[in-house]
């Protein structure tokens, strides 16, 4: 199976046109039917559904087109890294982040490698633990960002300077607004929306055995879509602080959670990763900046 022929068959896949996909990719159509039926015949299953205009893929395509996405980012990956040996002005870094506001320690120590190697260039995914995770562990990425304690045994980390506060993000005009910080008692029966990962994790853990009078309204990925849903009048957020704008002529406010409630970020690589000139750079800067506190508030 050729790295080629999983370009063609990603771009009949996408594009669900046999015509449209082999100009996209500057071969004939019979070149790019050829190759497809030989992909087909190679692994003895049917990838394609063939209708009079357009094509679609079947169950096995499906998962084909699964895999091929993460073979083809790695053979990407795997040839800028190797292009990037000699290139001693950057070189590409590949980072999968959690959302919080301590994101910006990175960025600033980004910056500070960008000053010394201008020819830098990063590739930022977002997610939760699960799918940042996930890429780390295939090779997608040379860095992850967790809110969760990473497994010492798969992986080596760093512990950010600061923690994410948890609170509440609700309407001004609500009551509860008129409160500096947020119990248990005052969320009972309410509609909560927050992250799938935080209600599992820090929420239960902090509410304890008083975990079963709090009410999931709705999970969300993102601290920003969950906003637009509190301004609608749908619930109240749990998020980290600063992950949505809570000022005067937003409508909404945070309130801290009560007892306080703070999650650690941590910086994660493979135990046994090799790491490109540019990650190993990477790395020795993120150390100098959290070991000297520099740029961290």
């Amino acid at each position: 199976m050729e790295i080629r022929t999983l370009r063609y068959f990603l771009a009949a896949a996408r594009e669900e046109n046999m015509t449209r996909a082999a100009q996209q990719l500057h071969v004939t159509q019979p070149t790019l039917s050829k190759s497809l039926r030989a992909l087909e015949e190679e692994l003895g299953k049917k990838l394609f559904r063939r209708h009079s205009f357009s094509i679609s893929l079947t169950q096995e395509g499906i998962l084909l087109r699964d895999r091929a996405e993460d073979l083809l980012s790695m053979a990407d990956k795997i040839e800028k890294e190797f292009l990037a040996m000699d290139d001693i002005t950057g070189g590409e870094l590949y980072l999968g982040l959690a959302e919080s506001y301590q994101i910006r320690c990175l960025a600033r120590e980004i910056r500070r490698l960008k000053q010394r190697y201008p020819g830098l260039r990063y590739h930022i995914t977002s997610g939760d633990t699960e799918q940042v995770t996930e890429k780390l562990d295939k090779g997608l990425l040379d860095f992850a960002v967790l809110c969760d304690a990473p497994d010492p045994r798969k992986y080596r980390f760093l512990e950010f300077p600061e923690g994410d506060v948890w609170g509440v993000i609700m309407k001004r005009e609500d009551p509860l607004a008129k409160k500096e910080s947020i119990c248990v008692e005052d969320l009972a029966g309410l509609p909560l929306l927050t992250s799938a990962q935080g209600w599992e994790g820090d929420i239960r853990r902090w509410a304890g055995e008083r975990s079963g009078a709090l009410r999931l309204e709705g999970s969300f990925r993102l601290a920003y879509n969950a906003s637009l849903f509190v301004k609608e009048g749908l619930g109240y957020q749990l998020s980290f602080a600063k992950l949505v704008d809570t000022g005067e002529d937003s409508g909404l406010v945070f309130r801290p959670l009560s007892p306080r409630l703070e999650t650690r970020l941590y910086l994660i690589w493979n135990r046994y990763q090799a790491f490109t000139p540019i990650a190993e750079r990477f790395l020795a800067q993120v150390r100098e900046g959290f070991g000297a506190g520099a740029g961290f508030p």
